[in-house]
């Protein structure tokens, strides 16, 4: 069985950094696109970043670029998104998922496995 994990969540403010991470486990992921998508009240889940398999090419939404950074261990089967100068409108539930098959990279419908999110609250 396939489960996702996120970890790292939490209440930072502006400007401030946090580091997400997340365990996936029932199989190897080594060949899959691993990214994450966040979420927040009242809108539609968004992308936020992807890495490919083996870790050469990561994608970023325009408004996270410069600022987070995704990184994956194929041996541990974990991926981790580090925030740095955080905003308000990072707010939401930042969710970690994997992409099997080809597919756009930045549609959460082409990713098969989701974890159950963690939530990220920036302060102004």
């Amino acid at each position: 069985q396939v489960q996702l994990v996120e970890s790292g969540g939490g209440l930072v403010q502006t400007g401030g950094s946090l580091r997400l991470s997340c365990a996936a486990s029932g199989r190897a992921f080594s060949t899959d696109f691993m990214g994450w998508f966040r979420q927040a009240p009242g809108k539609e889940r968004e992308f936020v970043a992807t890495i490919s398999s083996g870790g050469s090419s990561t994608y970023y939404a325009d408004s996270v670029k410069g600022r987070f950074t995704i990184s994956r261990d194929n041996a541990k089967n974990t991926v981790t998104l580090q925030m740095n100068n955080l905003k308000p409108e990072d707010t939401a539930v930042y969710y970690c998922a994997v992409k099997r098959y080809s597919g756009a990279y930045y549609r959460s419908g082409t990713y098969d496995y989701w974890g159950q999110g963690t939530q990220v609250t920036v302060s102004s």
